[in-house]
């Protein structure tokens, strides 16, 4: 199956080659070898891009909302058409075995779309303030032209997650996925193409960072940044954002506590560890701190020790349940590093380590790793380390479960494993993140998906993340 041309951008309505770009290669990391080479756009570029999309507005925001749910009602269908296309793009791109790409990675943006086509249909955007004030309206509108820059990590799951709601909210947007994974975007704006999206309501332009992700963030003529990535890079586009005045939504790294409880079922350890490392650990959501109550801390380190051996990482074009590289050459020196740090620091090694697995010498493939009697102010258990890193460390009471648990700068996710409903409820509130999930059970269709302090604000998904990309307006003196 042949890979898209990741040298073009999708610029009003047409696929257009860059005017001022540089040429980057595009690596598959389960070979360390060039797959593509992808076009970084320049400042031409990305003015072109913000240009047609600030011309679209005007018409595109007065679009009713039957309109946008007919179009992406075609956008799902044609999506779903091109998943095994979709498929072997993100396995190539940034090494997902190709089953998990199948069956995962290209179903989270489905999912998603059938998400908001369900939460957009009940979505009031026009309706009185209440029977207080019967002459008082309230509006929801669009926020205007939306810069979306999404990572690598789960590339479908993060453009749909920001696409399909800017498109139903009203809004015309320019997105910049990442330059490491392009080619599944690529695909991505072919199908907006095929679905009859109208002209400059969506553009995408490669690049990096610095180039075209700056651009975004400080362009006058963008009214909201929507990004996904890193804390670092979420400050730097909120400091550049500043200048302009625009909403900055931000769904940013994490370091998910996994508390387990001694009434936890027999599967609470094996579960959480599977999570942990899989997507080979590059999930911002992933438990990658289990606290475990010192009467189970023996168990669940041999648990997870076993868990760590028996999820061995191949390559991504082979069928089956191993996990496979990460990303890229600098991906893998970071966690290599941190791997390191939590062996010089003191943590006990149990499982994986330094170096490549066996007969994996030629791409970027980290062992999967299991850290004990790790304390909380280790690099390890302070970084957000991006791979299949597993921290263990006990506790002996709730309430320092809880204090271990919110001792981190991030909020995103945590996990509660106790049988007793009761123990649940009460932690679930005391934790300072923006989800908590109990006993392995997964977030329902549209459930909000975001974070507090460094993990981020706003919300995705469901009708908050419509909201995220719509202003309100009061207006009074409404008559009937």
């Amino acid at each position: 199956m042949a890979l898209p041309d990741t040298t073009e951008f999708y610029i009003n309505g047409s696929f257009t080659k860059s005017i001022d770009g540089s040429e980057m290669p595009v690596m598959n990391p389960s070979y360390d070898t060039q797959c593509a080479t992808v076009m970084l756009g320049g400042q031409k570029d990305g003015e072109a891009a913000v240009a047609a999309a600030k011309a679209a507005f005007n018409s595109w925001s007065q679009s009713s909302k039957e309109e946008r749910i007919a179009l992406v009602e075609r956008i799902l269908a044609i999506y779903n058409d091109h998943a095994d296309e979709m498929a072997v793009a993100i396995s190539t791109e940034m090494g997902a075995p190709i089953d998990y790409a199948t069956n995962a990675q290209v179903t989270a943006g489905s999912w998603h779309i059938e998400n908001f086509l369900m939460a957009v249909k009940d979505l009031a955007f026009d309706h009185p303030l209440g029977d207080h004030a019967p002459e008082d309206r309230i509006v929801y509108e669009p926020v205007g032209v939306v810069g979306l820059i999404t990572p690598w990590n789960w590339p479908m799951n993060q453009v749909t997650l920001k696409v399909i709601p800017a498109l139903l909210a009203g809004c015309t947007m320019v997105l910049k996925p990442s330059e490491i994974a392009p080619l599944s975007s690529q695909i991505f704006a072919k199908i907006m193409h095929e679905a009859g999206t109208p002209a400059g309501v969506f553009n995408m332009v490669h690049g990096d960072g610095t180039g075209i992700g700056t651009l975004l963030s400080g362009h006058e003529d963008i009214d909201m940044i929507s990004f996904t990535g890193s804390t670092r890079a979420g400050q730097a586009i909120s400091a550049n954002a500043a200048k302009t005045l625009k909403r900055v939504h931000l769904e940013l790294g994490g370091k998910g506590a996994n508390i387990i409880f001694d009434d936890a079922d027999e599967k609470a350890v094996k579960r959480g560890a599977i999570h942990c490392f899989n997507n080979t650990g590059q999930s911002c959501n992933a438990p990658t701190r289990m606290l475990v109550s010192r009467n189970r801390y023996d168990e669940a380190v041999a648990t997870a020790k076993a868990v760590a051996e028996m999820m061995q990482p191949d390559k991504s074009d082979k069928s089956g349940r191993h996990i496979g590289p990460v990303v890229s050459d600098v991906q893998y020196d970071k966690i290599q590093s941190l791997i390191e740090t939590g062996i010089s620091e003191g943590a006990e090694l149990v499982a994986g380590g330094t170096g490549k697995p066996d007969g994996l010498d030629d791409g970027y493939f980290v062992r999967p790793t299991v850290f004990a009697n790790v304390t909380n102010d280790m690099t390890i258990a302070r970084e957000e380390i991006f791979g299949p890193v597993l921290s263990i460390m006990p506790f002996d009471s709730e309430e320092e479960a809880i204090a271990i648990a919110n001792d981190t700068p991030y909020g995103l996710t945590n996990y509660i494993q106790s049988q007793n409903p009761e123990t649940c409820r009460r932690v679930a509130r005391q934790l300072r993140s923006g989800m908590v999930e109990l006993n392995g059970k997964g977030r329902g269709r549209m459930s909000p998906f975001g974070g507090m302090k460094a993990s981020g604000n706003g919300r995705e998904g469901g009708k908050w993340g419509i909201e995220d990309f719509m202003e309100i307006k009061a207006i009074s003196g409404w008559k009937a």
